[in-house]
Formats: structure tokens, sequence, C-alpha cells
């Protein structure tokens, strides 16, 4: 029986929900989630639960903030002038806007609060300090990319089976 390891790309269909129940993601209604093992695309406990399993195996597991994204950082909240900001931005609290960076990254920043003077981001990620369980069914494990096995060229998005670049 094929099981997942280290190396393989491993499709997985999923949902994931906060202490309190609700859902923040699922793949329900969408391709499943591909995660190259051992590549570092995934939360850490998110991986080491899907190594080993079957295909076709599915799994319930709960993950506390250190193996997920991480405890809440008070040092990742950011003041900046409101002169900074531009002024026919409808500032809104959790509103989730983009920070270029100086090397040019884009950021996603939450803001927390907002006055007259100044506008305080949140650069957690939005699911820091949570636990999250996730429902997980592996439905396929491959020694090569969907993507790849589907002859799709670098940078196209192949989901839907064609090619949309």
């Amino acid at each position: 029986m094929e099981r997942v390891e280290n190396g393989s790309f491993v499709s997985v269909q999923y949902k994931g929900t906060l202490g309190n129940g609700q859902v923040f993601d699922s793949s329900e209604g969408r391709q499943p989630l591909e995660v190259h093992m051992g590549a570092g695309e995934m939360i850490p406990g998110f991986e080491a639960q899907l190594m080993g399993m079957a295909l076709h195996e599915k799994k319930t597991f709960t993950l506390a903030p250190e193996e997920a994204y991480g405890p809440r950082n008070d040092g990742l909240m950011h003041s900046i002038p409101r002169s900074e900001v531009p002024p026919d931005m409808d500032l809104k609290t959790d509103m989730i806007v983009g920070l270029i960076t100086p090397e040019g990254r884009q950021v996603p920043a939450r803001i927390a609060q907002f006055d007259e003077q100044q506008v305080t981001m949140d650069l957690n990620h939005p699911l820091a300090g949570e636990t999250l369980t996730f429902e997980i069914e592996v439905v396929g494990i491959s020694s090569t990319s969907t993507e790849q096995s589907m002859n799709c060229p670098s940078g196209c998005d192949c989901s839907g089976g064609g090619c949309a670049e």
C-alpha cells in the first residue's frame, strides 16, 4: 500500500476549523491541496500529520499554535503616521492592506486601530495564536507534481485541466 513519504506530492481534501468550530479554510468545491512533502510549504504540524498516511486514509487532528502559525507576537504590531496612508483610502478596523517591504515584497497587514494621527497594523498571521483542527483525506500520492504530470508549463495555473497563464 502506497504511503506518504518525504519528497512525495500528496493531494489532500481538507477542512480547517478554529476552536469555536468556525471553518477558516476548506478545499470543498475546489481542487485538492497539493503538498510537496519536505519542501517546507506547509505549517509543520500539518505536514507531520500527513507523513505515513495511506491513499484514501482520513484523519482528524488538532494543532497547537506552536505547530501551526505560532503564538501571537506583540512585536509585530506597528504604528505609522496617518499621513503615510493615501488620503482617499477608506480605513476600517480589521481591513487587510498590503504593505511593501524595503526589498519590494508585499506583506499583508490587518488594521488593528486608527485615529487622526496614527494607524496601528498587526503583521501577525491571521491564524497566529489559534488552535486549529483539520479533517483531511489523502486523495492522491505521486512522485511528481499534479502540474508536472499534466505537462503544465512553469508559472501556469492548470486547475480545471486547462492552461490559463
